[in-house]
Order: structure tokens, then C-alpha cells, then sequence
């Protein structure tokens, strides 16, 4: 197979400009720290409109309007996805009430983005995928990173064949959080993986595919929840992954992609707005693309773009993003937690008195 040779510049990206899809109108599930992140970069950034949010008390569902300048506030989640002024639903609860917040949205016959990650486990984002698809409405994991420009050139790297056989995947996440952050609350699903891992093992499926085989280890907190995790990843061919999430200690938290002609890194935080080095694999050329956007959370506008483009479409998924793949990437961190003797509470039914509140946490 001929390896193309380095290019003298690396491809832009290819994301959508903000006036060129469908302007949806949002109702924002949830009143946390991403929630209001997500909102303020959707109204700074894009077309967008954000008509209405809902909370567990009509307080708290006021008191976000109010700071964020959105019109209607309501007091539960079965009162927000009821809207008809809704296009779409962002379902921005706590982890293990995602799966809740998406099926009160779908069966609603809306389209919903949930925060990562879909679900606690690869069933219940099964249980949401197959819902939507039967609602005939669209669903997307809002893992921001892969539709970030910056992927978008990353993307064409690995597509036209730059770095040649793709074998290797290194990869780390690690921040520091103390209590009482929700990250270190076991009732509310935390710990390392479902925040920061899911990042890494995203970014291993993706360039690598599916994993073939997991090995773990990993520490608890005294909260109950994971402190860190080491993880090694097979893929299809043998290619490897080697892996680690951490919400003890703050790391590079910088990727690589390696290949036979070439490796491509990413100086951390990875899973930002950022660069992208390319480096032939003697060492002796190097090309880098420089992203034009500050790092940080005014990027997720980017997944509510993506989210327009393929509602624009007719489609029901994002090609970009699909269900499968969240569902790839949940399948691996459910051996990681099987191996960790890692549990989390059964999710809820749906209910009208569905919890808000997202935390920092590389979200």
C-alpha cells in the first residue's frame, strides 16, 4: 500500500458555519454547570434560540431563565419536553438520569442531545438509540470533542492515510476535584470514568474501532466512586490502546495517534479546541495546524450545530457521531467496570421531578 507523503500544510476543517443550518428552538433539561455553559456558547456563538429550560422546581427553573435570558421556565421535565415552542431537547442532568430525561424527550416526539455519556452502560444507550429511531426523531451523545474542528482535521488525517497502518492510541484525562463535587458522589453515577475516561476510550474506538479485548485496573476514592483508571484496549489487527482517566490528580491530558509512516499528537488538554502535530515517524518532518479557537467550553456550540445540520437533513443520527459508536465506547468502559468491580445506582423511571446539575468535570 503507497503511504502518502506529508503534506506541506494539513487540512482545514469542514464544520458548518453557524448560518448555514436550521436555527431549532432548544429546551435545556438541567441547571447546572454545563447546562449553563452549553446555553451561554449556543447564544454567543450561533443561531441557535434557547426558548426554555426545565428543573425540578420551578425556582431553580426561574432563577436559570433569568441569569441566561430564556423566556419560559418550567417546573419538570414532562412540563419542558410538552412545550411546543420545543424543537429539541438537551437532556444536561446528572448522569444517571439520562436515560430518563431522553425517553420523557423522544416519547415526546422531540429531538434530543444527551450529555455524555448516553447512558450508564451500553443497554441503556441501546434503550434510547432504539427509542428515538422508533420516534422517527433525532438523538446524538453530545461528545463535543469529535465535532470540534480540530477533529474534523484529525479526521481527515486518519481518512486519507497519512499516518499509514494505525497501531497505536495513547491517551490520558486527569483533573483534580475535592468534595463535595458531584464527581466523587456515588448516588449521582461519578467517579473518573463516566466523566473523564469516556473521553480516552471515545477517542480509542474512534481512531481504533471497537475493542476486542479489556484489561483494567484502577483505585477507589473514600467517597465510594473511581479514583483512577488504567486501561489497555486491544482493536481489530492486534492495534492497542493504552488509556488512563484520573479525578485525583491533574495530568497532560494530551493524546497521540500513531502509525507506521506517521504519528499524530495532541497537545492536552486533547479533548478542546487545540492543535494538531503531525510527525513522519523517522522524526525528521513535522506539520502542524493551528486552531484559530481559544480553548474552552465556548466550543460546544459545535455538537448544536451538528445537531441543526442533520435535523436540516432528515437524518436521525449524526454520521459524524452515531448511536453505535457511543455504544462501541460504552461496551468498553462496562468491561472496565466489571473489572473495577465498578457499580452504579439503578437509573429512575421517567418522572416529572427529573435532577439538574452538571459539575466542571471535562464535561
Amino acid at each position: 500500500m503507497s503511504i502518502p507523503s506529508l503534506p506541506d500544510a494539513l487540512p482545514g476543517p469542514r464544520r458548518p458555519r453557524p448560518s448555514s443550518v436550521p436555527s431549532l428552538r432548544w429546551g435545556v433539561l438541567g441547571t447546572g454547570w454545563i447546562a449553563s455553559r452549553f446555553v451561554a456558547s449556543l447564544q454567543a456563538s450561533t443561531t441557535q434560540q434557547v426558548v426554555a429550560v426545565g428543573s425540578r422546581t420551578q425556582a431553580s427553573a426561574d432563577a436559570f431563565a433569568a441569569s441566561l435570558g430564556i423566556a419560559r421556565a418550567h417546573a419538570s421535565a414532562e412540563a419542558l419536553v410538552a412545550d411546543a415552542e420545543v424543537d429539541v431537547v438537551y437532556v444536561a442532568t446528572p448522569h444517571h438520569l439520562h436515560l430518563a430525561g431522553a425517553l420523557l424527550a423522544v416519547g415526546a416526539g422531540k429531538h434530543v442531545l444527551v450529555e455524555k455519556p448516553l447512558g450508564l452502560n451500553a443497554a441503556e444507550a441501546q434503550a434510547i438509540s432504539d427509542a428515538a429511531a422508533r420516534a422517527g426523531v433525532f438523538c446524538m451523545e453530545a461528545m463535543w470533542t469529535l465535532l470540534l474542528p480540530r477533529f474534523d482535521v484529525v479526521r481527515q488525517v486518519l481518512d486519507a492515510g497519512l499516518l499509514g497502518d494505525v497501531r497505536t492510541v495513547l491517551a490520558d484525562h486527569g483533573e483534580h476535584f475535592e468534595w463535595p463535587h458531584r464527581i466523587l458522589d456515588p448516588a449521582l453515577a461519578g467517579g473518573s470514568l463516566l466523566d473523564l475516561g469516556t473521553y480516552v476510550t471515545t477517542l480509542a474506538t474512534w481512531a481504533l474501532g471497537p475493542a476486542t479485548t479489556v484489561q483494567a485496573t484502577g483505585e477507589m476514592t473514600g467517597t465510594g466512586v473511581n479514583g483512577q483508571a488504567a486501561m489497555v484496549l486491544t482493536h481489530a489487527g492486534d492495534a492497542t490502546s493504552v488509556l488512563h482517566s484520573t479525578l485525583l490528580t491533574r495530568t497532560p491530558t494530551a493524546a497521540t495517534i500513531a502509525g507506521t509512516a506517521a504519528t499524530l499528537t495532541l497537545p492536552g488538554p486533547f479533548f478542546v479546541p487545540g492543535d494538531v502535530v503531525v510527525t513522519s515517524a523517522d522524526g525528521s518532518r513535522s506539520v502542524t495546524w493551528t486552531d484559530p479557537e481559544p480553548i474552552g467550553h465556548g466550543a460546544l456550540f459545535h455538537s448544536a450545530l451538528e445537531v441543526a445540520h442533520c435535523v436540516g437533513e432528515g437524518l436521525l443520527e449524526s454520521p459524524l457521531h452515531p448511536a453505535a459508536a457511543a455504544r462501541t465506547n460504552l461496551a468498553a468502559l462496562d468491561e472496565v467496570t466489571r473489572q473495577l468491580g465498578v457499580t452504579y445506582a439503578p437509573t429512575p423511571a421517567p418522572t416529572p421531578n427529573t435532577s439538574s446539575g452538571h459539575g466542571a468535570a471535562g464535561c
